[in-house]
């Protein structure tokens, strides 16, 4: 698989650098503990949000740092937790007298990571609080996980609480808005091709040409099975199954509708997707109160999607509604 790659070893520092070189005036990059920060953070009167989870899924979170989402991002290697120390030495730089807000992808190694850190920056005085997303409604448990994963939902958690933060909400404010976010947000995504980390080089696993695995993970773990590839509007039919009814939603519901790419799917086909998921969820009488498709949680360069609905309030849909500016990106 041909790559843009010198020493995979570098492969994360090198890309990190290239975001901060990107945005001299809003990003500052912490070479230690593979960080990227806002170069206003930390404030005192917001609290600090970090994300942290592996490399691989860009532009999750390393690219949403910025006014009105996260405040910093640690990343560890593709596809691997940030060591425990990049998390605590992260909150220890962006602590804030208003407090710091962890959030945590439901995976094995990032709980762990982020539960310890907070655990040493409490002892060490900071005011933490951990929140933990777990969108995916494809597995309950897999080889990465205890209990439901963390997938593209993240994007609505983040874009909440940091658009709270911004206009000056409590942690514990916070820590209720992502909550209440995490609750009504649900994911699933199907996979046509696997990826290939930089430093193996090959594919992480096996599909045919006329195979898909069906409730994919992020990391290419397996999902719920894996079947025949069939037409675009039967796997629409095979998401909306998944996701519509497990929280449920229904009708007289205004969603929020996410169709994102994995890595490696054309925008014209993410498109395609959500036309018609746009339009099997009209027939269900759920409304489509906001849109989005493209690339926002990917897993390097796997052709696939996935498909998240966020059941819409007052509340969120003004937290969704309020500005925010990212990497060279404003929204």
């Amino acid at each position: 698989m041909k790559k843009f790659v010198n020493d995979p070893l570098n492969f994360v520092p090198e890309m990190l650098k290239g975001i901060a070189l990107a945005n001299p005036d809003t990003l500052r990059y912490v070479p230690e503990y593979n960080l990227i920060m806002r170069a206003d953070a930390p404030s005192p009167d917001k609290v600090s949000i970090i994300q942290g989870s592996g490399s691989g899924h860009e532009p999750a979170h390393v690219m949403v740092v910025g006014k009105g989402m996260l405040d910093g991002a640690c990343p560890g290697d593709v596809f691997a937790a940030p060591p425990m120390e990049y998390v605590l030495e992260t909150a220890k730089l962006l602590a804030s007298d208003k407090g710091v807000l962890l959030l945590v992808n439901n995976y094995t190694g990032d709980k762990m990571a982020f539960e310890m850190a907070a655990e040493l920056a409490e002892a060490e005085g900071l005011n933490v609080r951990t929140l933990f997303i777990n969108d995916d409604v494809a597995v309950k448990d897999s080889t990465w996980t205890v209990g439901r994963r963390g997938v593209a939902g993240n994007f609505f958690v983040m874009k909440a609480v940091g658009a709270a933060a911004e206009a000056g909400a409590s942690l514990e404010e916070l820590v209720r808005i992502g909550e209440k976010v995490n609750s009504v947000t649900r994911t699933m995504g199907i996979a046509l091709t696997p990826c290939t980390p930089p430093a193996k080089g090959s594919p992480l696993f096996e599909l045919a040409d006329d195979e898909m695995e069906v409730g994919v993970g992020i990391h290419g773990e397996p999902g719920r099975r894996r079947a025949k590839l069939v037409s675009a509007d039967e796997i629409v039919d095979e998401l909306l199954g998944a996701v519509v009814p497990d929280l449920p939603y229904s009708s007289g519901d205004s969603v929020a509708l996410m169709i994102n790419g994995l890595g490696g799917t054309p925008i014209s086909e993410l498109y395609l997707l959500y036309g018609l998921a746009h339009e099997k969820l009209a027939a269900q009488g759920i409304t489509v109160g906001r849109s989005y498709v493209g690339e926002y949680c990917t897993s390097l360069d796997m052709a696939g999607a996935s498909l998240t609905l966020v059941q819409l309030d007052d509340e969120i849909t003004e937290l969704l509604l309020a500005p925010a500016e990212i990497a060279n990106r404003v929204f």
